[in-house]
């Protein structure tokens, strides 16, 4: 369960913590509710931000909760956990994601999935995804076409860009999904005019996921030969980091025109955690957490794996890291990581897929639990007066 907005307990509060908790785990049991256990796997942080845009519009309802049984991944706790249409919205968008980024696996016959069974055994799971996701999006009146369409355009995009190309034409496609998605939730909660500004929220969230899990990614994908964006079109660290903070401006501004029965927790998240992500990114602030974008972007090509490929010398005169594990491979790692509570608790884990370095979500934390890092005064007030956000 990876993404790019990953709150520290620490500065969540017990209320907003439960609230959180309860949108993470509704995602996670509606996906297994409505397409069976092997779906759970793609249950991830951003996914959720759709089912918490939902609730914090509508309201909450006694009927929007139930309480889950004990689960593993609970320390076999129960759970009040959400349900309703804005669960039942973040798993179809989670499903048709993943199961594009499945047959991109099988296409560049990532690990396992260059082999025969595995990549006819992997097909059809990404198939049945992406039908139950536009099942489940059509029950909710959301068209996961959209997002499809998104994804064979980034392909293409990726394929032509080159040195020189504004990288905001790579992020576009990506852009163009989370918006459509982030502005669908005002439909659910029966507030149109949120409609215009948590699209534009959206759009922009979804640049940023490009642009961070690009940043991130960067120095991996040049010493293996992997396409990445910001190398491919000679975007620099700079300019990706004031893109960003554009970006995280432009979503402040935006939330701020849409109407909430309850913003704290949506407020939390694209005001306080989403400026975390960037910080950690591009490493001027951490708090350990090291994201990895799985709402976003759009599973892209890439370069053949072979020193002198036209981005430069992806080894560097240094012998390559091991590589990433398949997809399967992949998935029982992440269980295991789930299951021991390595993600959280540990210094430093390996990555399930990439098996990159990654620090435990509060490895490092810098919590000092102060006013607004600990959300005392958002506990307890509407407009976070204490905060310089603005919202």
């Amino acid at each position: 369960m990876f993404g790019i907005v990953r709150p520290c307990s620490h500065r969540l509060g017990e209320s907003l913590k439960a609230e959180w908790m309860a949108h993470l785990c509704g995602l996670c049991l509606a996906l297994r509710r409505d397409h069976g256990q092997l779906a759970r796997i793609v249950t991830n942080y951003d996914g959720l931000l759709i089912s918490v845009l939902t609730e914090a519009q509508a309201g909450r309802v006694p009927e929007g909760r139930r309480t889950a049984g004990p689960c593993a991944l609970r320390g076999m706790r129960t759970q009040s956990v959400a349900r309703g249409e804005g669960a039942r919205l973040a798993a179809a968008v989670s499903l048709v994601l993943a199961s594009a980024k499945v047959r991109d696996h099988v296409a560049d016959g990532d690990g396992l999935l260059a082999r025969r069974p595995m990549a006819a055994a992997a097909r059809r799971v990404a198939a049945s995804w992406g039908a139950a996701g536009a099942h489940s999006g059509a029950a909710v009146g959301f068209d996961t076409g959209v997002l499809v369409e998104a994804v064979d355009r980034q392909l293409g995009l990726e394929r032509l860009a080159g040195y020189g190309t504004p990288i905001l034409t790579v992020t576009e496609p990506t852009e163009t999904a989370t918006a459509a998605a982030f502005a669908h939730t005002a439909t659910l909660a029966g507030r149109p005019r949120n409609a215009r500004p948590l699209a534009e929220a959206g759009r922009l969230f979804g640049r940023l996921a490009h642009l961070l899990d690009a940043v991130e990614d960067q120095e991996t994908d040049a010493r293996f030969g992997a396409w990445n964006p910001l190398t491919a079109t000679g975007t620099s660290r700079a300019e990706a980091r004031r893109l960003a903070d554009d970006a995280l401006h432009g979503i402040r501004l935006a939330v701020r025109e849409a109407e909430f029965a309850d913003g704290r927790l949506i407020h939390l998240l694209l005001a306080h955690e989403l400026r975390r992500s960037v910080d950690r990114a591009f490493g001027t602030n951490a708090c350990g957490h090291a994201p990895e974008a799985s709402f976003g972007p759009p599973p892209g090509h890439h370069a053949p794996k072979a020193p002198g490929h036209p981005y430069g010398n992806p080894f560097d005169g240094q012998p390559p890291r091991p590589g990433g594990r398949g997809f399967w491979a992949g998935c029982a790692a992440a269980l295991g990581l789930c299951c021991t509570c390595k993600v959280c608790c540990a210094d430093e884990f390996e990555g399930p897929w990439s098996r990159k370095k990654r620090e435990g979500c509060c490895a490092t934390c810098d919590c000092d639990w102060s006013c607004c890092e600990a959300l005392e005064c958002c506990e307890c007030c509407e407009c976070c007066s204490c905060c310089d956000c603005g919202l």
